[in-house]
Formats: C-alpha cells, structure tokens, sequence
C-alpha cells in the first residue's frame, strides 16, 4: 500500500514538474516575440529621398529670364539661394569716327546662373516651366539619393547614446571627471546625428536645382572719347609753320648768345689782326 502511494506521489510531481516547464517556455517564446516585435517597429525604414537636379539652356534675355525664374519659384513656394550673372566679351574693336571721339564694337555674350530650392513634389512641374521658357536645352539632369538608411542608422546610434548618457549619469564607480567628459562626448555625437537628420529631412522636403543658361551674342556700339593721342596732333602745314617760327625762335636765341660773348669776339679778331699784320712783316724783312 505505501509502495503505492508513493509511485502516485512520483507521477504528480512529474506531472506538476512538466507543467511548469510548459509555462516558462510559453513565457521564453512571448518575451523573444516581444523584443523581435520591438526590434521590427524600430528598425522600419522611412523613405527620405533627397532630389537634385541641373539644367543648361538658351534663352532671349537673362536678366529677364532670371525675373520670371524668381516669379515662378515664389508661386511654388521656392527660394532663389542663389544669382549671377556674367558677360563673356568674344570680340572688341575700335574704328575713328570723328577727330577726338571712336566707335567701340563690343560682341558679347550674357549667362546666367541661378541655385534655387523647390518643394520636391513640385520638382517636375518646375523644371517643365522651364524647358517651355528656354530656346532650347543643352543639359538636364535629376539625382536621387536615398538617405534612408543613414537616417535611420542615426535614430538607432541617437537611443543607443541617450541610454549610455544615462547608465554614465547613474553611475557611481570611476572618476567624476572622466564619466563627465565620456557623457559629454556622447551628448556632442548625438547633438550631430540629430542636426545629421534635420539636415537631411530639410532636403527631403526641399530640392536644390542648378540653372545654368545664356544668350546669344550681342553687339553693342558706343561713341567713346579717343585716346591716341598722336591722333590730337596740328595737321601738315599748320606743324609746318609751328616749324618755322620755331627755328627763327633759335635763331634769335643764337644772335643773342653771340651778343653776350661780343668782348671774346672782339679779342679773337683783334689778335688775328695782330697775328696777321706780323707775318706780313715777317715775310717782308
């Protein structure tokens, strides 16, 4: 009879034995579907595509060209960021139109070059704008990347950072000093990784396009002032009287130089005389 109870008292315990395990297994699956759950919903990915784009075309007028582009950008809730504009001289030539005064000819030619940021969305829409604008269109081109991965890299790296920055925080054992400066290292990285994704949602929402375009050559013609001055010179006979007058100017200027030396003029004829009235005698005795 004992012999019996005891094998009942066996196979309850055996009984109760599986029966627990049953229940921490069940548990162990629940809590493994839990954090893989959790890990699901934080690693899904959001879709952050940054747009670029770049266009070259001809147009009539860049100045006006560039009013209407602003015009347009406005409408669609864009920015121009950036404008400018330059003259690329082809050719420059001067001819004599009057005595004192030149005709410049000037063959140039005006590009511009406009950066602009546009909702994405309006992206298309924009650049179709553009093309019925230009005389024709040189180069066109669109860049997608995508961003989502980084962004999402970011988020993970920025909770794993905020749970670090905390267990540094909480903790006791180290130096006071080298916790702080741990922390604040963590905080640093994830200040960037945040400014990373703000950046990067800023350029999801808005596209950055590059507006390259120009016309054709244009002459200009201005009356400038001459500057050879060899061309200011008196004609033939007016140089050639200033000639004369210039020469009896020496010549007067020459008498006068004799006329202060006239005490050594009289000297040297005097002595030649002398010199002169001796041979004779000489030659005579």
């Amino acid at each position: 009879m004992m012999k019996k109870y005891l094998i009942y008292g066996i196979l309850g315990l055996t009984a109760l034995g599986c029966s627990s395990d049953k229940k921490s297994g069940a548990y162990e699956t629940a809590d493994v579907q839990k954090q893989s759950s959790a890990l699901s919903s934080d690693t899904a990915v959001t879709e952050k595509i940054v747009k670029t784009a770049d266009m070259r075309f001809r147009v009539k007028d860049v100045q006006s060209t560039k009013e209407k582009l602003g015009s347009i950008l406005k409408a669609e809730g864009g920015t121009i960021t950036g404008f400018n504009t330059h003259s690329m001289i082809r050719q420059n030539e001067k001819v004599k139109y009057s005595a004192d005064s030149l005709l410049e000819l000037i063959a140039y030619r005006v590009e511009g070059l406009v950066v602009a940021r546009i909702p994405s969305e309006k992206l298309d829409d924009f650049t179709n704008q553009i093309a019925k604008m230009a005389v024709f269109i040189d180069d066109q081109s669109l860049k997608q990347d995508d961003q989502s991965l980084n962004y999402l890299s970011n988020q993970l790296k920025n909770r794993n950072k905020v749970e670090a920055v905390t267990q540094l925080n909480n903790s006791v054992s180290g130096k006071k000093v080298s916790v702080a400066e741990r922390s604040l290292a963590l905080k640093d990285e994830l200040v960037d990784n945040k400014v990373n994704n703000l950046l990067t949602d800023r350029n999801v929402r808005y596209s950055t396009i590059t507006l390259n375009f120009y016309q054709d050559n244009t002459i200009k013609k201005m009356i400038v002032v001459n500057d050879n001055l060899s061309d200011y010179r008196p004609d033939f006979f007016k140089r050639f009287w200033l000639s004369f007058e210039n020469g009896w100017g020496v010549f007067k200027e020459f008498i006068l130089i004799l006329a202060n030396l006239w005490a050594l003029i009289l000297v040297a004829v005097a002595g030649y005389f002398v010199f002169r009235h001796y041979r004779r005698k000489k030659l005579i005795a």
